[in-house]
């Protein structure tokens, strides 16, 4: 995964883990037209195979802001047909990141506004400094969100709240954000990347067609009814248990060694 980005930086710190920088500091990392096609190529490459990743993580350069959304100084002039077009480019950004068969972690390291709040939502989970302010201020552009923030921040923060931060456009604090359960962790400045890193590590080491059953089962059982939940998870259970991985891990426990997995 060589790839020389002007907007993104993509980094290997260990065999199965890619961390993903936004990489604008200078417009608070606000993506454009050229990030977002970045941001589309680098996850094409990674559902094409050609690189063994287990576990990426998200952030953005610099301690100011994780993002900032969509570039504003870009859209000022645009016709109707040309945002329209952009906007398309974004929707396969986090289509990209919500889509993704390995596990995305955000690592927010500053503030997440709008359409930057939108990536965060559209992770696994995320991390946060307690710095990290977030809002939904596109109403007070005359937009709503339109790359999963309408969606996704219902499911984490609950309906109500949700229609409170749309509409008003308020700002919360990274405490609010993990009181309500939409950040999964508070890490001080100087340890974000590391603890999530090792949350990285964690996910890396296990067996992935595991790990990618698991995320299936929970995320597309979430809001079925119990028993038809139960069949799903039945389903992605009984598909492991051909699998090389699996039994690996039970000579593994057996033999009281680490396992060595390989996504078979």
């Amino acid at each position: 995964m060589k790839v020389a980005y002007g907007t993104i930086r993509v980094e290997r710190p260990e065999k199965h883990i890619v961390v993903v920088t936004l990489n604008r500091p200078e417009s608070a990392n606000a993506f454009n037209t050229q990030m977002a096609e970045e941001l589309v190529s680098f996850w094409r490459k990674v559902e094409a195979g050609t690189t063994a990743v287990r576990a990426i993580v998200l952030t953005g350069e610099g301690t100011r802001a994780f993002s900032a959304g969509a570039d504003l100084k870009e859209r000022r002039d645009m016709t109707t047909e040309a945002w329209t077009r952009q906007h398309e480019i974004f929707e396969a950004m986090a289509g990209g990141i919500m889509n993704s068969s390995v596990p995305v972690i955000a690592a927010v390291n500053g503030s997440a506004v709008g359409g930057g709040l939108e990536l965060v939502l559209a992770c696994d989970f995320a991390y946060a400094v307690p710095e990290a302010k977030f809002a939904f201020t596109e109403v007070t552009l005359g937009i709503i969100p339109g790359i999963g923030g309408t969606q996704n921040l219902p499911r984490a923060v609950g309906l109500r709240r949700a229609k409170e931060l749309l509409t008003t456009g308020r700002r919360f604090s990274a405490q609010e954000a993990h009181d309500w359960g939409m950040i999964n962790r508070l890490c001080p400045a100087g340890e974000l990347n590391a603890q999530v890193l090792d949350c990285a590590r964690a996910i890396a080491e296990n067996a992935p067609l595991a790990v990618a059953a698991a995320r299936r089962a929970a995320a597309d059982g979430y809001h079925l009814p119990l028993r038809e939940g139960i069949a799903l998870e039945l389903g992605c259970y009984y598909g492991l248990i051909d699998s090389a991985d699996r039994r690996e891990g039970i000579a593994a426990f057996n033999e009281k060694r680490k396992p060595r997995f390989q996504g078979t």
